[in-house]
């Protein structure tokens, strides 16, 4: 079992130990399941309340909470980033959570090619001409399609689907349930039928990418569906054929992208997003949750609403449809006045006498 000083702790998260440096640290937990030998955190005022009662033995922190906590601190200016980095710390690589090694249950086509250090689980379907680089992980019921490529260091859980022609590169982790490259959503109209486009590209996932649990992400009709370096994808998202994902974006749960949209490097999607297709968001765009994206939208913009506005423009409209029942009766009342007026005016009217 790992343990670490306190000392040690806040040298690697670059904080100031206040209290007992060579306090033994054997755990990581919240501040409200937390005990002796462990160490938690304190991100969110809303949390202080739990000072007083936590039975942790250090805590992270960037405020003064001498006077309410009792045990330890190393004091840093963003706690839950330093969290964070000591939770890895307690946790083990996937490398040595599943021993290397390859099930015999496995399937296997011609010319695979397969790293060193690999570890394949039971009933893993390797199509003809896969490649799968060293120290990668692949857990039971994965599918790779035909010609998949795989780099060094993934994770693929259970239940995965790659399909053919699909290329990953090196550190990345998908959880299960996610299909990665299916088919997209393509069809020509011929009179009252659909007709199917064929999608016969593919998708490239760069490195340090994570994507969710159940989330799908379509191939290109032709071409690439890219989702670029460092881009981390939540559950239950749908990405579709044709679309760019640029560097380090996050796309949380169950946004929709629609079909050859691209997204440039660090733009966020908060959760039930949904984006037209054939637009362009710029770099750092970020878009609120349930945001509706009709338009292209110029880097920098924080917007949010449907159709999502800039931001403090969409606040505005949603102050002021809060009004609405009140400014509705106070027109009615003004209407009443107004019509009893103009009956008053029209009985005090008379004819000039003969």
């Amino acid at each position: 079992m790992s343990s670490f000083l306190l000392g040690e702790l806040a040298d690697i998260v670059g904080g100031q130990v206040i209290g007992d440096k060579d306090l033994k640290i054997t755990g990581v937990a919240g501040i409200k399941s937390s005990g002796k030998g462990e160490i938690t955190f304190l991100a969110n005022p809303k949390y202080e309340s739990f000072l007083s009662i936590t039975k942790a033995s250090a805590i992270i922190a960037s405020a003064d909470i001498t006077e309410i906590f009792s045990g330890s601190i190393i004091k840093t200016e963003n706690p839950y980033l330093a969290f964070f980095k000591v939770v890895k710390l307690f946790d083990k690589p996937h490398t040595e959570k599943y021993r290397r090694g390859i099930n015999k249950t496995i399937s296997v086509n011609d010319n695979v090619q397969l790293g060193k250090e690999m570890h394949i689980g039971m009933n893993v379907h390797l199509g003809e001409d896969v490649k799968i680089g060293n120290r990668t992980t692949i857990l039971p019921f994965v599918y790779l399609g035909d010609g998949v490529e795989i780099g060094d260091d993934c994770l693929i859980y259970p239940n995965v689907t790659i399909r053919e022609g699909c290329r990953l590169g090196d550190r990345v982790i998908i959880h299960s349930g996610a299909v990665i490259g299916s088919d997209g959503f393509g069809y020509a109209q011929e009179g009252r039928i659909h007709q199917k486009i064929p999608q016969i590209g593919i998708v490239v996932i760069g490195n340090d990418v994570e994507i969710g649990a159940n989330s799908t992400i379509d191939r290109a009709t032709t071409g690439k569906t890219i989702i670029e370096h460092g881009v981390k994808i939540d559950n239950l998202v749908q990405i579709a054929h044709n679309v760019i994902v640029g560097e380090n974006s996050i796309v949380a749960a169950q946004t929709g992208i629609s079909g050859s949209t691209e997204l440039g490097k660090n733009v966020v999607l908060a959760g039930q997003s949904g984006l037209v297709g054939h637009i362009r968001i710029g770099d750092n765009v970020k878009v609120g949750a349930q945001g509706g994206v009709t338009k292209s939208i110029p880097a920098g913009t924080r917007v949010s609403g449907y159709p999502a506005r800039e931001h403090t423009v969409a606040r505005k409209i949603y102050a002021a449809t809060k009004r609405l029942p009140n400014l509705l009766k106070e027109f009615r009342d003004l209407k009443n006045k107004v019509e009893e007026i103009q009956k008053g005016c029209d009985g005090d009217s008379s004819t000039e006498d003969d």
